[in-house]
């Protein structure tokens, strides 16, 4: 394989969120760069929140991706400014959480949330925190199905 930033972008699209595995880390936005030299590879990546559980599993796996196609010099970089927003989410990332059953983040109003499920706008916040920190659990008032929805930040 030919160490350029391309091929490595593409072998990354397959290493999914260990909490969201229907997602990958380019469309999660985690990956905030892909430095290369001299067949050196670093893979710049910030956490959806600080302190993320998820992000030594996200290394690990990033780590294996690389290896497992022959690629031996490499370092993964957290970065944490400036801090990740749902903004860096890529539309096919949203529309994979709708379709996992998760709301995705909804920046123009945050107070209104669809149900992934029916579609339904009259949902309501049970709780700030949902199955993770980065989602809050809501309940359809039309379908009465629980759903997580991913908050901005």
């Amino acid at each position: 394989m030919v160490i350029d930033k391309d091929n490595i972008l593409h072998l990354l699209q397959n290493v999914t969120d260990p909490e969201i595995p229907v997602i990958s880390v380019l469309d999660l936005g985690i990956v905030r760069d892909v430095l290369i030299s001299d067949d050196f590879v670093e893979v710049i990546i910030t956490p959806t929140y600080s302190g993320c559980p998820a992000m030594l599993e996200i290394e690990k796996e990033i780590n294996n991706a690389l290896k497992k196609e022959g690629i031996e010099r490499l370092k993964i970089t957290t970065v944490l400014s400036p801090a990740w927003t749902t903004e860096w989410m890529t539309e096919e990332g949203k529309r994979k959480l709708k379709e996992y059953g998760i709301a995705p983040p909804n920046p123009t109003n945050p107070k209104d949330i669809a149900c992934p499920q029916c579609g339904s706008q009259n949902t309501q916040m049970l709780s700030e925190f949902g199955s993770t920190a980065c989602k809050s659990l809501f309940k359809c008032k039309d379908c009465l199905e629980p759903f997580d929805y991913f908050k901005c930040h």
